[in-house]
């Protein structure tokens, strides 16, 4: 089973957590990638809506796109209110119950950001009437963000450069507990630290690959155009994301999961086929599952796009989707020896 560079995926995942990419926020992010690519030897190609593409071997046939994504769920200020705190929306599918009592960086046009974290509008227990504190947690109603700053109204907040449309990330608070992995943004920032992982191998243990594969990482995935367009040669496409674990679900910490369908549509039924086969090949232990009622990868953009492509999905098992995420290094390890098996001769 092919093994995995270990330390410098925990590297890079250490380094891609540590920068804030909600959803439409990406150019921090996308310049690290960059960087890193050519650290690695690869050329790029940067999609003109955010988005980068590394190609290994090509003209290789048969072309593939592995694509993981960078961007995250997060917050965006709808309103500042006349009080000085901030009224708030959703990017992606974060709960406000997931969002409650978080630190968060609120950044301004300019790039600078300041702190805060979110809050109830009537945040203390002690003097907040029973029926209000029981009201169902609602971003127009009852949520905030409460900057680490002596602002005490609008024109305050404002002044820092804080107005409608400033992007506010959440604090990924990054920890391990032995080889479990617990953070915010698991999604996908594990799964972007596997495909650099599989490109310093390719390059240092000289790998051959069965065919061209292009390494996308993709700015969009959260809100559902991420794949939407990518380059006419692709034939087959492979995502990397979570595999959600629960009560009636078969995917595991410890294991890859191949995808049969999500809550659009199953995936390409061959293609699945021949990942189940290079798992065994390969000694990879893996399980299949289905996804539903609230799950989607990149993707099945691509396919709701038009392109005459194969689609597939594997990953590592991940519990509490969208909220604080935990991970262990062998459904890790798996995703790994998955990818590089499919793609190796």
């Amino acid at each position: 089973m092919f093994k995995m560079n270990e330390a410098y995926f925990k590297q890079q995942l250490e380094k891609l957590l540590a920068i804030d990419s909600t959803t439409g926020f990406f150019r921090p992010i996308q310049d690290y990638i960059e960087k890193e690519i050519k650290a690695l030897g690869y050329e790029y190609e940067e999609t003109h809506k955010g988005g980068v593409m590394a190609v290994m071997n090509a003209g290789g046939g048969n072309p593939l796109l592995i694509t993981a994504h960078l961007d995250d769920i997060g917050l965006i200020v709808r309103h500042v209110n006349d009080n000085g705190t901030l009224r708030v929306d959703k990017v992606g599918g974060l709960h406000p119950e997931y969002a409650l009592c978080e630190n968060v960086r609120v950044y301004t046009r300019k790039g600078e950001f300041y702190t805060g974290s979110v809050q109830k509008v009537n945040a203390s227990v002690h003097v907040t009437e029973d029926d209000v504190a029981a009201q169902a947690l609602d971003y127009a109603k009852n949520i905030c963000v409460v900057l680490d700053e002596e602002v005490k109204n609008a024109s305050d907040v404002k002044a820092l450069g804080i107005d409608t449309g400033c992007m506010i990330a959440l604090e990924p608070r990054l920890t391990y507990s032995g080889e479990f992995i617990k953070s915010r943004f698991l999604d996908d920032k594990v799964a972007a630290a596997i495909v650099l992982a599989g490109m310093k191998a390719v390059r240092d243990e000289g790998i051959k690959l069965n065919r061209e594969v292009i390494m996308h990482f993709g700015m969009y995935e959260e809100i559902g155009h991420g794949t939407s367009w990518i380059p006419e040669r692709v034939k087959d496409l492979l995502a990397i994301d979570i595999a959600c674990t629960g009560p009636a679900q078969n995917s595991d910490e410890h294991k890859v999961t191949v995808f049969a369908k999500d809550s659009r549509f199953p995936y390409h039924y061959e293609m699945m086929n021949e990942l189940i086969d290079a798992a065994i090949k390969g000694g990879v232990d893996y399980v299949t599952d289905i996804f539903t009622p609230h799950y989607g990868t990149d993707g099945d953009t691509s396919i709701v796009a038009g392109y005459d492509i194969r689609h597939a999905a594997i990953g590592q098992g991940t519990a509490n989707s969208h909220g604080y995420e935990r991970c262990h290094m062998d459904g890790i390890r798996n995703t790994y020896a998955l990818m590089m098996e499919y793609i190796s001769l």
